[in-house]
């Protein structure tokens, strides 16, 4: 994206490949961005990551990020603080004397972190900067049902998600992708991105904006908190496109629930993942179950149907829904 931009203060260090980096993430979406700056020679001094978590039954086995899994298979030294403002960590982050620190799908760093290699630390954002501060840029932003998003890399500073711009890339949203979709799209696009960010601080050519001189007069900055679970349940009150993009929005993780009543009577809790909007033949009250039981099932929004494609049971795997209906009969409600 082309902004009226200034030139950066930043001189020219030393060629791309020579900077001395560390790398700050934990999920899947950070991996492409560490393994593209492994795979073209970028200098990856050493690595961040969360600590180790429990789990199974027990809590008995401990599971790696998959970010640590793959600085381990590649030999890169990892850090896992428990707090960033841990002196053994800080001390051992400063014996890497890094250039240059790149944060993708981490944590907030304390200025004591970000603010300790001489080019400063980036960010990658999975939004379009300012739209969609906060940790669940992709969700919301199918959720709201925009029609495109991005990927961001922008200098840290002491307000989340503020700080100034150097790069964006856009991708249009289709009305049938989900969020696992746009995941995948902005993982690949926005390991680019933060190469090509690399490259332009390292030889002195980056720009950046800040973030208030894209904001128009009255605009309306849409926020991307955290998602807990009481925010994924489905309101069945909502126009037909609306619900139909919560349900996108969430799949496949962490899943848009609703209660639904078992041919027995049970009330019980599902997850929806893949649904069609179908117009109403003739009205129906809202959340009215329609159901053959054998291959379809839909649900009334105000002004149309969710007719479910995929769904999952509480302790069960996710399943199309004529497999599902063959072992689990619900009762009609209309």
């Amino acid at each position: 994206m082309n902004f009226n931009i200034k030139k950066s203060e930043f001189v020219t260090v030393r060629k791309s490949d020579d900077l001395r980096i560390v790398f700050m993430g934990t999920p899947d979406f950070a991996v492409a961005s560490l393994q593209a700056l492994v795979e073209k020679g970028y200098n990856v001094v050493g690595v961040v990551t969360m600590p180790d978590k429990p789990i199974g039954k027990h809590h008995s086995t401990l599971q790696s990020s998959p970010v640590k899994q793959y600085a381990v298979a590649h030999n890169l030294p990892v850090l896992q603080p428990e707090k960033l403002k841990d002196p053994d960590f800080l001390t051992a982050l400063q014996s890497w004397q890094a250039d240059l620190q790149i944060v993708v799908a981490f944590r907030m760093l304390p200025e004591v972190v970000w603010a300790m290699p001489a080019l400063g630390t980036f960010n990658l954002h999975a939004s379009l900067l300012p739209q969609y501060r906060g940790a669940a840029p992709i969700n919301w932003a199918i959720i709201n049902g925009e029609k495109e998003t991005g990927v961001t890399t922008f200098f840290l500073t002491h307000e989340i998600d503020t700080g100034k711009i150097m790069y964006q890339e856009k991708i249009s949203i289709a009305d049938t992708d989900n969020a696992g979709d746009i995941h995948d799209t902005l993982m690949l696009l926005g390991a680019n991105l933060v190469m090509q960010t690399v490259d332009a601080i390292a030889d002195g050519s980056v720009q950046t904006i800040a973030q208030s001189d894209l904001i128009l007069d009255g605009a309306l900055l849409q926020p991307a908190p955290k998602i807990f679970r009481d925010t994924c349940r489905i309101d069945w009150n909502q126009p037909v496109q609306t619900v139909y993009n919560f349900i996108r929005g969430l799949s496949p993780y962490p899943g848009a629930w609703t209660e639904l009543r078992t041919a027995k009577g049970d009330l019980q809790q599902f997850k929806l993942f893949e649904t069609e909007k179908l117009p109403m033949n003739r009205p129906y009250p809202v959340g009215a179950v329609l159901t053959d039981n054998k291959t379809n099932l839909a649900i009334a929004t105000l002004d149309g149907l969710i007719n479910v494609l995929e769904i999952q049971a509480v302790g069960k795997k996710r399943m199309p829904i004529s497999e599902f209906l063959r072992g689990n009969a619900l009762e009609r409600v209309e």
